[in-house]
């Protein structure tokens, strides 16, 4: 066969080209590719591709959520890193699994199951009708918008339901039983009556006399530690609706243009406060039943006609609306459309004259007789009264468009007229502003500041601001707010000469040294008081717990509750770092309040749900490890190297 196809090559080339050929015109040479390329995928889990764009997709929308939590105090710099892009193809990864999962086993949700999700759904509840039902007609255009079909909808809810349901078993099945949330609750109620004793490094201090040659040795080995970083001296210029509202002064003409135009929304609507006696009779109560509540209703208007004095306590005694009734009938006041009464309840209110009192007025509910207690016509309230106001808001409006209208402009400026700002600065009428940074966030300015914004600082430093003195180009930090800066001056990282910094290196020298001496003091010490038991040098015994440490360093905490109980009274020494050195002597453990009932079931419900997530993280890392899950190339910053 070989020997076939070697004798016959031409023959063989004509053969492939007649296959190959027709399978691109159907696919193209990208598609063609695209079965060896796996450059637009980031990972495959038993085949089943997660594609570049739909993780992409995933991680903006992970972000996008990030930034409206946290409003001004987002920081992308933070979440953009290459352990949080791992993060979230390992969800996706895990998603897939579970997909897999619920197919193999062939999990799905009831239709019952879908229809309480659907209803459960608020913005589904929302169109409600007021019987009860749901508009059909708005739910199938809400769709459409998202080019779902009612159908198609469904089953994607149908298929989130069947997903969770892995999920959600585990973590109803986890149990953990009384006994040891009530261990566990006494440990962490524990307490321990402890003595201490510190060894400062300021108290070591005078022993450490450094040699020049001691200073110079240590200057040479830490000597970036001493470096002065690189600052840039700038200009810049903030473009926003802020510092566009400057030229956004509206017109008295425009203010009362506006006041004209928009009359309604300066107008208060009539109210009145009335007063009612309710007999109630349902729409769709029987003639003969509505009959009986008019003629209670007209008896009870000659009553009140008789003696219009006694309205409240008329109301009091024989409305059936009971809340008003107790209030001697009082609804307080109303305009017309925020009652249950309907059209025939507000016509005759507002009919009605400060002390009046109505006929018998039927609604939808029954019967009615009204009286107006006061009346307050509408209004519109003066132009000079909400003049300011309407400038205020004109002002706003006006600078939001100048900012939407000329922020193409502002940046086209500041790169076609690249070696000042002042172009830029005079036709938008902004103010240059100056300022000295670093390459890194400067922590005296706010993290919202527009000098602390990382792409910002990127551009100022770059080759093209900081060699060639361009403007950098108009760099968007968020919140509709553009800035570009120009370099006046440069100064690059920089160690300065010892002798400059000597007085600093010794300090750093002593204070190292001074640290280390009472680390070897206070382990010398620890050796001798765990032989002497002694109890002289520490401070007066103090009870401590995990949630009142008494400004007991965290370490030192974790280090005295490993203490053995049986071996008490026992020592321990804890490293302080630059504070020195802390020696311990725990005396006795002291038992906690008792912990109550209801405190009790929230500790056990609160084990079971971390004995829930751990036994479901196990369950998926099991999935994974059964799955054949390989990774490709990159996610952007993140290189994701290896397969499972």
């Amino acid at each position: 066969m070989l020997d076939f196809f070697r004798n016959h090559q031409r023959l063989m080339m004509a053969l492939l080209l007649l296959i190959v050929l027709p399978g691109l015109g159907f696919v193209g040479i990208q598609g063609f590719r695209g079965f060896f390329d796996e450059s637009a995928n980031v990972a495959s889990i038993d085949g089943h591709k997660i594609t570049r764009v739909e993780f992409d997709n995933a991680f903006r929308q992970q972000i996008d959520r990030a930034r409206q939590m946290l409003g001004s105090q987002f920081d992308q710099k933070a979440f953009d890193t290459p352990q949080h892009r791992k993060e979230v193809l390992d969800g996706l990864i895990q998603q897939r699994v579970i997909a897999d999962e619920t197919q193999r086993l062939h999990l799905t949700a009831s239709d019952n199951a879908v229809r309480d999700a659907l209803l459960n759904d608020p913005m589904i509840a929302s169109m409600k009708k007021p019987d009860g039902s749901i508009d059909l007609d708005a739910y199938a255009k809400l769709l459409a918008m998202q080019g779902l079909t009612p159908e198609q909808y469904q089953e994607q809810v149908r298929y989130s339901l069947a997903l969770q349901q892995i999920p959600a078993s585990i973590i109803s099945s986890a149990f953990t039983p009384k006994s040891v949330a009530q261990h566990l609750s006494d440990l962490a109620a524990q307490q321990r009556q402890v003595q201490a004793m510190v060894l400062k490094p300021a108290d070591y201090a005078s022993k450490v006399q450094p040699t020049d040659a001691q200073i110079a040795a240590y200057y040479d080995a830490h000597k970036q530690s001493f470096a002065t970083p690189e600052t840039a001296t700038i200009q810049y210029l903030v473009y926003s609706p802020d510092t566009a509202a400057a030229n956004a002064q509206p017109s008295d003409v425009d203010i009362r243009k506006y006041y004209d135009d928009n009359q309604a929304h300066f107008s208060t609507d009539a109210q009145v406060r009335v007063s009612h006696i309710f007999i109630a009779a349902a729409s769709d109560a029987s003639a003969a039943d509505k009959a009986a509540a008019k003629a209670k209703a007209q008896q009870l208007l000659a009553e009140v006609n008789a003696h219009p004095d006694q309205f409240a306590q008329i109301a009091e005694k024989n409305s059936q609306d009971a809340p008003s009734a107790a209030k001697g009938g009082d609804l307080g006041f109303i305009t017309r459309g925020s009652t249950a009464g309907g059209k025939a309840f507000d016509d005759a209110a507002f009919a009605l004259k400060q002390g009046e009192i109505s006929g018998v007025v039927e609604s939808d509910l029954g019967f009615h007789i009204l009286k107006a207690t006061e009346v307050k016509p509408a209004a519109v309230k003066p132009f000079e009264q909400v003049k300011d106001a309407i400038a205020a808001d004109l002002k706003q409006q006006y600078a939001a468009k100048a900012f939407s209208d000329n922020s193409d402009g502002f940046s086209s400026i500041v790169y076609e007229k690249a070696k000042s700002l002042q172009p830029a600065a005079d036709k938008y009428k902004l103010t240059t502003q100056t300022a000295t940074v670093t390459n890194g966030p400067n922590p005296a300015l706010p993290p919202t500041s527009p000098l602390n914004n990382p792409k910002f600082l990127a551009a100022v430093f770059a080759a093209d601001s900081v060699k060639n003195q361009n403007n950098t180009q108009a760099i968007d930090v968020g919140n509709s707010t553009l800035i570009s800066a120009h370099v006046v001056s440069y100064k690059p990282a920089a160690v300065p000469p010892l002798d400059a910094v000597k007085d600093a290196v010794r300090q750093k020298f002593v204070a190292e040294q001074a640290a280390t001496l009472a680390k070897q003091d206070g382990a010398a010490k620890l050796a001798e008081l765990q032989k002497s038991k002694a109890t002289t040098g520490f401070t007066p015994a103090d009870t401590i717990s995990r949630q009142q440490s008494h400004g007991i360093p965290s370490t030192a905490v974790s280090a005295i509750y490993k203490v053995d109980p049986k071996t008490l009274p026992a020592y321990v020494g804890v490293d302080l770092g630059a504070d020195g050195y802390a020696i311990f002597r725990v005396n006795a453990v002291v038992p906690g309040a008792s912990v109550d009932p209801q405190q009790l079931a929230g500790a056990q419900q609160q084990i079971a749900q971390v004995d829930a997530q751990s036994e479901g993280e196990a369950y998926l890392a099991a999935l994974r490890a059964r799955s054949k899950v390989k990774l490709y190339g990159s996610t952007a910053d993140t290189q994701q190297d290896g397969s499972n």
